[in-house]
């Protein structure tokens, strides 16, 4: 069980003042421990590629983050810079006040700016700030997230007002029904959190805890 864990992790640091030496043990404990990704900052994402080389553990960097505010075509372009720096897979936030206003065309470029700037070289992964939305609109968000051909779907940045729930990740499993992975992220800190989120429906998990959940521990941090 624990090795099934630690495959749906993506080992995450993004707080703004992380070191190279913090990014650098990160990659470490991602390789031994063989977690899926290390979700970083776009700044660290070439410096991880070399380290996670030939290892097995993916690159993942975010976009857009952590408002979701920028324009689909600044997303766009950090989705292309990323993924030349050696990203595979990029965590966008979507255009929260636009789905909030009902702007779903809007919701949708956005989204498809970055998964066609993806498109065969990442995986892209919608996070819809659950948090900030009512049950319809994170249904609606999911669903326009699979519309435009997104990867997964994804709770939180885990810098807004909340984190991942599981009554979340199953309201998101079922929007999108079961057709795309399900990414339950943001205070995530223990081996119970975890086991909720994957028997929820979570086909990955981002948190910053992954050691210590594996090791049957409670983390202190969120990101």
């Amino acid at each position: 069980m624990v090795q099934n864990i630690a495959h749906c992790i993506d080992h995450t640091l993004l707080k703004p003042d992380a070191t190279k030496q913090q990014i650098q043990t990160l990659c470490e404990e991602a390789k031994v421990n063989q977690f899926a990704s290390v979700c970083i900052n776009p700044a660290w994402v070439g410096f991880a590629a070399q380290l996670l080389h030939q290892s097995g553990v993916s690159v993942c960097t975010v976009v857009g983050f952590p408002l979701g505010a920028s324009t689909p075509e600044t997303k766009a372009f950090e989705t292309k810079n990323a993924i030349e720096n050696g990203a595979r897979e990029v965590d966008m936030v979507l255009n929260i006040g636009a789905l909030k206003s009902g702007d779903d065309n809007f919701v949708m470029k956005d989204i498809e700016a970055v998964v066609t700037a993806a498109r065969d070289k990442a995986i892209v992964k919608v996070i819809i700030e659950t948090c900030l939305l009512t049950d319809e609109e994170k249904v609606r968000a999911c669903q326009l997230a699979q519309k435009a051909g997104a990867d997964f779907v994804k709770t939180s940045t885990g810098f807004s007002t909340g984190g991942a729930t599981a009554e979340d990740v199953m309201l998101m499993k079922h929007a999108v029904g079961g057709k795309l992975g399900v990414k339950a992220s943001g205070r995530i800190r223990s081996p119970e959190d975890a086991k909720r989120m994957l028997e929820a429906g979570a086909t990955r998990l981002g948190t910053s805890s992954g050691v210590k959940i594996i090791q049957g521990q409670t983390g202190k941090n969120t990101y």
